[in-house]
This record gives C-alpha cells, structure tokens and sequence, in this order.
C-alpha cells in the first residue's frame, strides 16, 4: 500500500515538477517525492534511479537559490538513497561525505527544517557510518547532532528515537530509560498532531522501532523502562 501510494504520488510530482521546474513548491515536492519512493524500493537499481531524479532536480534548485536550506537537505537525503543502492562501494564511500556537507550546510542555514531534520539526519549519519579510516562515523559527533535535534524539537518522535538508538549501543542505561520515559509522554500528542495519509507509514516505522527499544532494554537490563 505505501509503495503504491509513494508511486503515485512521485509521478504527480513529476509531472508538476516538469511543467514548472522553477517552482520552488513543485521542486520541493518532488524531491520529497523521490526521496520517499527511493526508501521504499524493492531494488537498488529502482533505489538509484528514483534517487538521481530528485538529486538532479534539487542540483537545479540548488543553481537558482543556493542559500535554500530545504534544498541542500533534501539533496543530501536523496544522495543517501544513492548511497544506499551503490554500497559497498568507492561510489558510495563518496556520497556519504557529500551528503555530510549538504547536511551541514543545510544545518547553518535553517536547523528546524522537517523537525530538525538537519540535526537529526547528521546524528544518525554519524552513529551509522563506519568510522575512520574508512568513513566519517563518529560517536562523539553523532551525540552532539542528536541532542541538539531533541531539544529543537522536543516534541517530535523521530528525534527521541534516533537518540534511544543511540544510547542502547553505547549501553547508557540511565539515559536510555529517560528518552523511552519521554517517548512515552510525547507519543499521545504527536499521534493526535501528526496524523493524514502521509503519516501512516512514518507512525508504523515508528510502533515498530518503539517496540523493539522497550523490548531490547528489558532483555539487557532484565526490567522494563
């Protein structure tokens, strides 16, 4: 159902985007659009051809307003949809470390887009990468980033448990037990506020990963959060 629905809504972005491609609206969404449709693929060939669609159209964006903030975020999300179809590779070794300039370029720009987006994807990018020599993965800079995105905002899910994530694989109990506390205060007001079709999928993705924090903190810890 999200695939189908990610399909349709990428081809009527499309087709608004190349009608008007210098709307900043109608680029917006379809980079948003090809983001979304690159993360549900079923193939990395789909993955990275959804995904150069929406890095050319932000690429273009980027050309006629360099200062957009939502352009270098979502060009930088769209590149870790490529990343993602071309690793293990030299290829996507390179895209991870453009996808970190866009990230914080994005960041000095405007820092709340998308909830904090720019934080919050900049602390999973640190946590996840590989480090070095092989990557830009950093555990110290991962914190920085993702509790600087809980507390812009506070209030939204994906931020806490980006950060819960986090805490579980550094074996923070005590922090980790206060961020599920938390989720447990916001999570009634977040799924009143956040609700539409384009949300079902994101509060799915969400349930899952709550569950599997809660369930993983009783297994290490032997006690319920």
């Amino acid at each position: 159902v999200f695939i189908v629905r990610a399909e349709k809504t990428f081809l009527e972005a499309q087709t608004n985007y190349l009608a008007e491609t210098n709307s900043t609206t109608n680029v917006l969404q379809f980079a948003q659009a090809a983001y979304t449709l690159a993360d549900l693929a079923t193939n990395d060939d789909q993955r990275a051809k959804v995904a150069r669609s929406g890095i050319a159209a932000c690429r273009q964006w980027l050309a006629r307003e360099t200062n957009s903030a939502a352009g270098h975020y979502y060009l930088a999300m769209n590149l870790g949809q490529l990343a993602k179809a071309k690793a293990p590779s030299l290829t996507a070794y390179r895209l991870v470390h453009e996808m970190e300039r866009e990230f914080l370029t994005a960041a000095d720009l405007d820092v709340q887009i998308d909830h904090a987006g720019p934080a919050r994807t900049l602390g999973v990018l640190y946590f996840q990468a590989p480090g070095w020599p092989f990557s830009i993965g950093s555990d110290d800079k991962a914190r920085i980033w993702l509790e600087r995105a809980v507390k812009l905002a506070p209030d939204y899910p994906g931020n806490e448990l980006a950060l819960a994530a986090a805490q579980l694989k550094w074996h923070e109990r005590d922090e980790l037990q206060a961020t599920l506390k938390k989720m447990d205060t916001i999570w009634p007001a977040a799924r009143t506020n956040l609700i539409g079709e384009s949300w079902e999928q994101i509060w799915q993705e969400w349930e899952t990963k709550r569950t599997a924090l809660k369930a993983d903190f009783q297994q290490l810890y032997g006690t319920k959060p």
